[in-house]
């Protein structure tokens, strides 16, 4: 797939945690775009991808003035109070882009030498495990979400072809937890998956988030419902998987394998 690749220089790179984030006190996104161009991504709904006229997974901007501009915001930040950021809210920082050029290794370089009070990695991307000699040196100012949303590859390849395998995620996971680095499975959003799903996580990570359309795209499920998710499971016969409530099937089968307080649903699973 030919990919449209820019570089820019960026004027801001914290942005205020609002909605779904205000737990936290900024956002952060090393990216603009996102080459894994999942079907059900909420951005596709957002400003940034409906005025940029192209199709989302088809582009990517990269801020190539990001880290020397993160040090001078996060220092100005850091004397205003206490600094959690999220990253990122609408890329991965991990997509394949990263391998070249390095843009989110340069920022957790930035803050390894002036850290955030905590900083959580939303990725899919095993890509992170090239970082693990830095995500240590965060200590415990630092948790790693990594995005498996179902353990069924078919269902992942009819909802996220241009992601990283299910098997992929899973061994990052084994080896981020193995370094110390504190990580969680994000369920998010909520995919068909099997009976044995928590079974397959059991012995590898101890906390679960577990997420769905209708609370994690910030707006009650409409913006995925505008990207026609809704129709892609009639077309699979997966209706039964596209309610409110169909969470709640994911939910009690971990609870049959996990402990309760380490399984956390929506919002509560990704605060600082």
């Amino acid at each position: 797939m030919k990919q449209n690749v820019s570089y820019k220089d960026s004027k801001t790179l914290l942005n205020k945690g609002t909605g779904f984030l205000s737990g936290y006190t900024h956002s952060l996104n090393p990216y603009t775009g996102c080459s894994f161009g999942c079907s059900y991504c909420y951005v596709r709904q957002m400003p940034v991808s409906l005025f940029r006229h192209e199709e989302w997974g088809d582009w990517v901007d990269i801020k190539k003035n990001a880290a020397s501009l993160l040090a001078k915001e996060l220092h100005k930040a850091k004397t205003k109070g206490k600094v959690t950021i999220f990253m990122s809210s609408s890329t991965d920082p991990y997509q394949p882009i990263e391998y070249r050029e390095k843009i989110t290794r340069s920022l957790l370089e930035v803050m390894v030498e002036d850290p955030p009070d905590f900083l959580l990695v939303q990725t899919r991307s095993p890509l992170i495990c090239r970082d693990i000699d830095l995500l240590q040196r965060l200590h415990n100012h630092v948790r790693v979400s990594m995005t498996i949303e179902t353990d069924i590859e078919t269902i992942r390849k009819q909802f996220t072809p241009q992601a990283p395998p299910i098997q992929a995620r899973l061994q990052a996971v084994e080896k981020l937890v193995a370094a110390g680095i504190p990580t969680q499975v994000a369920i998010a959003p909520v995919l068909p998956s099997s009976e044995c799903f928590p079974y397959k996580l059991q012995h590898i990570v101890n906390r679960i988030c577990i997420d769905d359309y209708f609370m994690g795209d910030g707006n009650a499920g409409k913006r995925t419902e505008k990207i026609g998710i809704k129709e892609k499971y009639s077309e699979l016969g997966l209706e039964e998987w596209y309610t409110p409530q169909a969470y709640q099937k994911v939910y009690t089968r971990f609870l049959e394998v996990f402990p309760k307080n380490q399984i956390y649903i929506s919002q509560s699973g990704f605060e600082p």
